[in-house]
Parts: structure tokens; C-alpha cells; sequence
């Protein structure tokens, strides 16, 4: 009995050690599993955005952040020049900004933009269509700092049941039978674009001359417009309150699935083809985060996702043939022939003039509003 006893507390004694060095060798693993996970640079990997309101569909934003375990953290704006003294002042640690063209001429010139290594953006290169990054050398040669992310053009919308004749120039918002159903973008660019193609000028003039036609050209045509607006023509267009408006194309696709009797026409004389793209912040704190967010927003699927959400157009053009619902597919505001805007005389994206153009247009403008 007492060797029982002996025998079964060596036994038992054996157990015990083999059951303790398991919980060693457990207890040390579980740490440093604890202690890698916590140090993982994935974990706590967090990139920075800047863009605008509402611009991409949050379930990308989702799928983002659990596919590649990067925190994404979004601001937003409402204008580029809202924008644009916050990041020059350095006030806050942006990574990726999402601007519009000239807006990114400006931040280069002043250099405020790092150069984009493209080894790390495959989509980018594979899936963005090679004749927007050819249209985008307008504000970004060799594009060397930008990689496009929605597109579209200035055009006319009109009410066919208040607009009977066919539209296709600008010179339609300067007839009298229109008088107070004519809506204008309240932006300096926008209207000069205007008046500056019906007169046959590029829209990024410099000459002084040129603009003061364009300048008393919108005087001429201020007592027929109903108002100077920016959001507000969507709702005015969709309830009929007007029978012609500029806009943006992104915003005529929408107002097309409100109104039937809405159609949008881009003028003979040319128009702005404009960009907002990714950019990445001279002094951003997280590069390759930064490169992994916007490549991800050009791969098919995603882009596809931003595109139903926004319905802006993407240069990611592959994503028409994915697209289910014709009456995305099928649409020519949604999906343009690019081909149609290759003229660069006819169809520029716009190009930042300068701080002391800037000025002068400005003042330009408040002459056409005073007036």
C-alpha cells in the first residue's frame, strides 16, 4: 500500500510537471501572440482622408479597413478653396486628399504634394483608363502626383416639355424666350467657362481682353436668369421650377431618374472636363497606407460601389460591363465616349490661372453680380 502510495504520488508527480510545462510553453505562446498582436504594425495602421461630402459609399470604407486592417479616418469638405488653406497651414495630418484639377496644379506648384510611387498602385495603373491620365496632364504632367477617381463635364440641363428646340450650345442661356427659367452655377470658373467657349476662348485665359468679353457677356445675359445657384438647381430643375441649368453631369444623371421629362446635352462649343483625384500629402505620416487606399478604391468591384453610390462617372471604365441596372449602362451621361472630349481645344479640365488671376477674376465676377 505504501508502495501504491509512493508509486501513485511519483506518477501523479510526473503529470503534474508535464501538465505544468504545457501551461508554461502555452502561457509563453498565448504572450507573445498578446504581445505581436499588439505590435503588429497592421493593428494600429490608420490612414488619414480629406475629400468631399459624401464621395465614397461607406460599405468600401468598410470593406477596407477589415480587408486590410487600416483604420480609415474621413473628413470631409464642401469646396476646394475651403480645402486648401487648411492643408497648406499644415493644420491637420492628412495622408490622402481628393481634389479637383486645378486645385492640384496649385498644390504642386506650392508644394504641398508628394510624388506617387506607382510600383504600389497596381490597379491603378491596370484599371484607370489611359486616356484619362493623358487628359489629367492638363494639371498634372507626367501625372506624377495624381491618379483620377470621378470624372465628368459642364453641360445643360433642360425640361423638354418647357424647352422645344434642340440644345446643343451655350447660346440657348442667352435667349430671351428663357427669360427667369435660366439657372446658373454660382461659381467664378463655371460661368466664365461659359461665356468663355460660346466666345471661342480657351477657359483657362489669361488674356485680360478675352475675359472682359466673357464678363460683359454674363452682364448681357444677367436679367434673364432666374438665379445664381449650386446645390440649390438640383431641386429646382427636378420640380420644374426652371427650364434650363447648368451643371455638373454627375448631378444631371441623378436628376434624370427624378424628372423624365429632364434631358442633358453637352454644347458644340466645348465644355470643362473636370477630375477630382487622389492625391497624397507631402508630409504624410502614413505613405503606404495612404497608397493602399487609393488603389483600392480603383480596383473594379470598388469603384463599381462608389459609381452606383455617387453616380458620378469613374475612369475606371471597365466597370460598364459589370454594371446590371441599364439604366446606368445604357446611359450616355453615366457612361460618355470618352473619344468625344479627346479635343483638347474643345474640352479642357481646368487649370489654376495664378493667385493674381485668381484675383482678377474675382473681381471680374462680383462686377457680373453687382451689376
Amino acid at each position: 500500500m505504501t508502495d501504491r502510495f509512493v508509486q501513485g504520488r511519483s506518477v501523479l508527480s510526473a503529470d503534474m510537471w508535464k501538465r505544468a510545462a504545457a501551461a508554461v510553453i502555452l502561457l509563453f505562446a498565448a504572450a507573445f501572440c498578446f504581445t505581436g498582436c499588439g505590435d503588429d504594425e497592421d493593428s494600429d495602421r490608420v490612414v488619414y482622408v480629406y475629400s468631399w461630402g459624401d464621395y465614397v459609399d461607406p460599405d468600401a470604407i468598410d470593406m477596407f479597413e477589415e480587408e486590410t486592417g487600416i483604420k480609415v479616418v474621413l473628413d470631409e469638405f464642401d469646396t476646394n478653396e475651403s480645402m486648401y488653406p487648411r492643408v497648406a497651414a499644415g493644420a491637420s495630418d492628412y495622408d490622402v486628399i481628393c481634389p479637383s484639377d486645378y486645385m492640384i496644379q496649385k498644390m504642386i506648384e506650392n508644394d504641398l504634394l508628394m510624388p506617387l510611387n506607382h510600383s504600389l498602385l497596381p490597379n491603378a495603373t491596370e484599371y484607370v483608363d489611359e486616356r484619362f491620365y493623358k487628359l489629367s496632364e492638363f494639371f498634372d504632367p507626367g501625372n506624377l502626383y495624381s491618379v483620377p477617381y470621378m470624372w465628368g463635364t459642364i453641360g445643360i440641363m433642360y425640361n423638354t416639355t418647357m424647352v422645344d428646340e434642340p440644345v446643343d450650345s451655350w447660346s440657348i442661356l442667352w435667349d430671351e424666350k428663357y427669360k427667369d427659367n435660366i439657372l446658373m452655377q454660382d461659381s467664378v470658373r463655371d460661368a466664365f467657362a461659359v461665356a468663355l467657349k460660346l466666345k471661342g476662348y480657351s477657359l483657362n485665359t489669361t488674356d485680360h481682353k478675352e475675359l472682359e468679353e466673357a464678363r460683359d457677356l454674363l452682364i448681357e445675359q444677367k436679367p434673364l436668369v432666374q438665379a445664381y445657384v449650386v446645390d440649390e438647381v438640383r431641386d429646382k430643375m427636378a420640380s420644374g421650377e426652371a427650364a434650363i441649368a447648368v451643371i455638373y453631369s454627375g448631378e444631371a444623371l441623378m436628376l434624370t431618374f427624378e424628372n423624365e421629362d429632364l434631358e442633358y446635352a453637352v454644347p458644340k462649343e466645348g465644355t470643362n472636363v473636370w477630375f477630382d483625384s487622389f492625391v497624397i500629402t507631402k508630409n504624410a505620416e502614413n505613405v503606404e497606407e495612404a497608397h493602399e487606399y487609393i488603389d483600392f478604391m480603383c480596383r473594379p468591384e470598388i469603384a463599381l460601389m462608389n459609381f452606383e453610390y455617387i453616380t458620378y462617372s469613374s475612369p475606371v471604365t471597365c466597370i460598364k460591363e459589370m454594371e446590371e441596372d441599364p439604366d446606368y449602362s445604357e446611359s450616355p451621361i453615366a457612361f460618355p465616349d470618352i473619344d468625344d472630349y479627346m479635343d483638347p481645344e474643345a474640352f479642357e479640365a481646368c487649370k489654376y490661372l495664378g493667385k493674381e488671376m485668381d484675383s482678377y477674376l474675382g473681381s471680374l465676377w462680383i462686377q457680373v453680380k453687382s451689376y
